[in-house]
């Protein structure tokens, strides 16, 4: 079986941690042959070019570059794929008529978030519409995904994401860290992010600066890309700006957040979140909006709190109650690390990729 898989950017994401994994898994097997195509250069999962397989560069030199389409179709019958798997929206568009005018499987794989409230002249919307009519299966990595977007059963399957513990083997120091970040406050408080429209810093922000005007000793952390922003540090009142860390892009990221006593995710939209898996992988309680995909892995006042969305002091009371006991910040972290390795391990992920292809 022959597989192509098709995405816009190899960021340090979570859909291109995930499919890293998956291409690390299936270059040691001998039935699953495979091929990626990209359409941008950076790809910061570096463990790519370990594994001797073929990068095809599809690039768009404009936003609205037709060609796009011929050049991917010239690929497809080049190198004649079984499946073409496409991870985001617009390589979606863009594999459908290749894949319909060479009768090569299509598996759609743009569904990772979930919004509470659809569009339906959104161009996200719109291209689910559109391409999953001709897909031959739809999936994500959430049952809210699935909901959100009113894919077809029929043609619908969720493969939750993954978490491989093999990254907590070589962490940086706790003691390291917090020099290199020159934070000695009693606690640690993060949240893993991009700073996007999807991602609710300003909640979190908000909740930090109300527990900062009652007790001090506590850094907040804000790791992701443009964390370091002059929007991001925008929203923090000056006078409180000492008592935080916006870190921008890194890619240490088990190391920082080993040194977090609690991980926060407050988001507006969300399917299952990588950072919530590395969260609980590394037996920290976890404080996150409810809805979309985070109900599906953080288990209410068992691994963490959820939290209603936009509040603010709800997710300040709730780090307050973790902070002021110890004892509970260790129960939620060692049962949500508990449910990671049961529920969310790379080999269980890896499986049900493989029985999804096969079937098709």
């Amino acid at each position: 079986m022959k597989i192509l898989f098709f995405v816009d950017i190899m960021g340090a994401g979570g859909k291109e941690r995930r499919l890293t994994e998956i291409m690390k898994a299936f270059a040691s097997n001998r039935d699953m042959k495979f091929e990626l195509a990209v359409m941008s250069y950076g790809i910061d999962f570096k463990e790519l070019f370990d594994l001797d397989i073929n990068i095809h560069y599809i690039l768009r030199k404009t936003q609205r570059d037709m060609s796009v389409f011929y050049r991917f179709y010239k690929l497809c019958r080049k190198i004649q794929p079984d499946i073409v798997h496409c991870w985001d929206s617009m390589t979606a568009v863009y594999s459908v008529p290749a894949c319909k005018m060479l009768n090569i499987k299509l598996v759609n794989g743009m569904v990772s978030n979930a919004p509470l409230k659809q569009n339906i002249f959104d161009k996200q919307y719109v291209r689910a519409k559109f391409t999953f009519m001709f897909s031959n299966k739809i999936v994500s990595n959430s049952k809210a995904g699935l909901k959100s977007y009113n894919a077809p059963e029929r043609k619908s399957c969720v493969i939750e994401n993954a978490f491989n513990f093999d990254r907590t083997f070589h962490l940086i120091s706790a003691e390291t860290i917090k020099k290199q970040i020159d934070a000695d406050s009693k606690y640690i408080v993060g949240m893993v992010a991009n700073f996007k429209n999807n991602k609710d810093y300003k909640t979190y922000y908000t909740a930090a600066q109300l527990l900062l005007k009652k007790r001090k000793g506590i850094t907040f952390m804000a790791i992701g890309a443009d964390t370091d922003s002059d929007a991001s540090k925008a929203l923090i009142d000056s006078q409180y700006i000492n008592y935080f860390r916006l870190l921008g892009k890194r890619m240490d990221i088990e190391s920082l957040i080993n040194v977090m006593d609690i991980c926060v995710l407050a988001t507006y939209t969300e399917g299952i979140s990588n950072s919530i898996l590395e969260y609980m992988a590394l037996e920290k309680p976890v404080v996150a909006t409810d809805g979309g995909g985070t109900n599906e892995i953080v288990i209410d006042n068992e691994t963490g709190f959820l939290i209603d969305p936009s509040n603010p002091k709800e997710l300040a009371d709730k780090l307050e109650v973790l902070l002021d006991n110890s004892e509970l910040r260790t129960n939620m972290g060692m049962a949500g690390k508990k449910r990671a390795i049961e529920e969310f391990s790379v080999g269980k992920m890896i499986s049900k990729y493989c029985d999804m292809y096969k079937m098709i």
